[in-house]
């Protein structure tokens, strides 16, 4: 195996993200400087066809790359386009069950699950906590006042942190 080869294998099998090749680039040439976009590309191409990787095509113009070439499923979140392994057995049965009902032979199958990632997630339950309106009520003087956030101080009896949350507006 080439040098180049071997380093982007070593990137790629240095990470879970499942990256593109341009993240690959970035990191192979911190060892080889003068490698190319295109050499990382024309590599990423000869070690899928030698079976060392997987290349992942999601539509979105970017391929990802992984450096597990056994069948799994991947989890891909759809705000952020993060791509990770779902840790469950392969579903080989699959594969006997479609093949009565397909028009060519089956060599396997792809499997993707999709959804919001816990970060994004996070971020988006943080983001609208922030953003909406919302009553809170003293729980010492009963005052109430519409905020963003929970008021520290009460301007009527003066309490600290007394107020709750009455409604989402």
């Amino acid at each position: 195996m080439t040098e180049q080869r071997r380093l982007i294998l070593e990137a790629l099998r240095s990470t879970t993200c499942h990256p593109t090749a341009d993240w690959i680039y970035e990191r192979v040439r911190e060892k080889l400087p003068h490698i190319s976009l295109g050499t990382i590309y024309r590599n990423l191409r000869t070690l899928v066809q030698m079976g060392e990787i997987m290349q992942l095509d999601y539509g979105s113009g970017q391929d990802r790359f992984d450096g597990n070439p056994e069948p799994h499923y991947h989890f891909r979140c759809c705000q952020c386009g993060a791509v990770s392994d779902v840790e469950i057995p392969y579903a080989h049965e699959f594969d006997v069950k479609a093949a009565p009902h397909c028009s060519g032979t089956i060599t396997g199958h792809r499997l993707e699950f999709v959804g919001e990632c816990n970060q994004c997630k996070t971020n988006r339950q943080e983001e609208a906590e922030v953003n909406e309106m919302a009553l809170f009520k003293c729980t010492n003087c009963g005052h109430e006042r519409e905020a963003r956030c929970k008021p520290r101080k009460c301007p009527e009896c003066q309490s600290q942190n007394s107020y709750e949350k009455v409604e989402q507006k």
